[in-house]
């Protein structure tokens, strides 16, 4: 029985899989747990009223599980580790938050307007962050040799990352993070990500709104 996700759709382009890094993480999940799973895009910025129906607040994604929608990509991940644990992805405690404020940073310095206010070293900082982690750690992933859910959550953020800032500020990840550029170049060749990731376009134009505003 193939489960239910509701993800976003891409801009101006009905029958493709959008940018939302959310939504790519429960769909790496699922890849990655091998479990079937049915794809209904939702164009975000016209939520059709079914839609609103089993998500009041609007949010992508949800996954029908036990013939009830579930919102909220934590949440979500945490209930298909319990109720399908084999493979676990499951983190060890001390590693599940390594990594987790790349993203606020990186959406920080790809809005900046100011070269001066410091959003670029706070990115930089967490980078280096992550960095030192891979570096005392045998990896290749956060917590060993093998993908956990703290790696899908981080991977499609990290592709978010390298995709707006080298496109918006012509930026990539220092050369000298060489241990982040390797994680990052590990996540993106996995089948699952392949499978689905957003094209660099749909991330690009994704932004845009924000990059402007």
């Amino acid at each position: 029985m193939a489960l239910d996700i509701c993800v976003k759709v891409a801009v101006g382009a009905p029958d493709v899989l959008g940018d939302c890094p959310f939504s790519q993480r429960v769909l790496l999940t699922l890849e990655e747990k091998k479990l079937p799973y049915k794809t209904h895009l939702i164009n975000v910025s016209d939520k059709p009223q079914w839609f609103l129906d089993i998500s009041p607040e609007g949010k992508v994604p949800v996954v029908k599980l036990d013939g009830k929608w579930v919102a909220d990509s934590d949440v979500i991940v945490g209930l298909l580790e319990e109720k399908y644990p084999e493979p676990s992805l499951k983190t060890p405690p001390e590693f599940a938050s390594v990594g987790s404020k790349i993203f606020g940073a990186f959406v920080t310095f790809l809005k900046s307007k100011d070269a001066n206010d410091g959003s670029e070293k706070a990115l930089v900082d967490e980078l280096e962050a992550l960095e030192n982690h891979l570096k005392t750690h045998s990896g290749p992933f956060v917590a060993g040799e093998k993908v956990t859910a703290v790696d899908l959550s981080l991977a499609p953020k990290l592709y978010h990352l390298e995709v707006a800032l080298g496109h918006y500020k012509n930026w990539s990840v220092p050369e000298s993070l060489t241990n982040v550029r390797n994680y990052a170049k590990a996540l993106f060749s996995r089948e699952s990500f392949e499978k689905t990731k957003a094209k660099k376009e749909i991330v690009v134009a994704g932004w845009e709104s924000k990059v402007n505003a």
